[in-house]
């Protein structure tokens, strides 16, 4: 059954000046069909000009937001998807970016998509996320929420770090390497991608747990059910660094335990009718490219 939008939120990349115009071209096409316009308050400080719109904070447009049009890169639907995760706001993603992963509507067409997906033409796709807290002793110093990926990485140093592996309670492994991807589907052609981790479909309840340039030469990527508990101890005596969708970060301790846990909370994205994941990945991984001559 499709929904009905009435209160509709604009979220741009950060400081871009392409985006401010499609950002204010979107808004007056909604105002035109009657829509209730806000500009997410980041959004509108960066454009300026943003004239009679109202800015909305994240908990403004997660508290009375039908839907959110992100404008931007996938980057940019990252942080709305993290900011909204917990409230059921529904995603749409305007390509301003490179890749688009997430955001595949393009600016061209980006008037005409959005009507159809107004008018009830849309295909609705799920995207679970993940739970991360940070257990120092008996305190959680830490916690995030996550679409694409956890890394766990030696951050500043120049050598690998050490940590005991534990799923559900049960030790699986000590290993010394740079790190650890733990990625959700949707991350899966993210970073983990470029560490050999495997392709997830968005409908496979799975995490992949992707080392990042282990010792042990026998290490390799492992695919867990989305009920796992996944825990990561550090070594003494080392620190690491605690990556979130590689755009922010914590610094964690020796000793320090990474928790991480399919989250109750997810998001919900809109593609335009006809939409194929598969024909996203040939277009975006240039599968079945003409090989190029010399």
């Amino acid at each position: 059954m499709a929904h009905s939008f009435q209160t509709i939120a604009l979220i741009g990349k950060y400081q871009s000046p392409d985006v401010a115009e499609a950002v204010l071209r979107i808004a007056d096409y909604l105002r035109e069909r009657n829509h209730t316009v806000w500009i997410e308050q980041g959004t509108a400080s960066s454009i300026g000009g943003y004239g009679s719109y109202s800015a909305a904070t994240y908990d403004e447009i997660g508290a009375g937001g039908d839907l959110a049009i992100v404008l931007g890169g996938d980057g940019t639907m990252l942080n709305a998807a993290r900011r909204l995760g917990e409230h059921g706001v529904c995603l749409v993603g305007v390509n301003q970016g490179r890749l688009g992963f997430l955001t595949d509507i393009g600016r061209e067409d980006a008037i005409t998509h959005l009507g159809r997906i107004l008018d009830g033409h849309y295909v609705e796709e799920k995207r679970f996320m993940l739970a991360v807290d940070v257990l120092r002793g008996d305190s959680r110093v830490f916690h995030a929420l996550v679409l694409n990926d956890v890394v766990l990485s030696k951050g500043d140093i120049g050598r690998m770090i050490e940590f005991d592996l534990c799923i559900d309670d049960e030790y699986v492994y000590t290993q010394r390497s740079d790190g650890m991807i733990v990625a959700t589907p949707t991350g899966s052609t993210a970073y983990a991608l470029s560490a050999n981790g495997p392709i997830l479909h968005p409908t496979v309840g799975g995490i992949a747990l992707v080392p990042l340039c282990p010792h042990a030469l026998t290490a390799r990527p492992v695919t867990l059910p989305d009920s796992c508990r996944i825990d990561i101890t550090l070594l003494p005596p080392h620190d690491a660094r605690v990556h979130l969708d590689g755009q922010t970060r914590f610094d964690a301790r020796a000793g320090d335990c990474v928790r991480i846990t399919r989250s109750p909370h997810g998001i919900r994205l809109l593609h335009p009718e006809g939409y194929s994941y598969f024909a996203m990945l040939r277009e975006k991984l240039h599968w079945s490219a003409a090989p190029r001559h010399p």
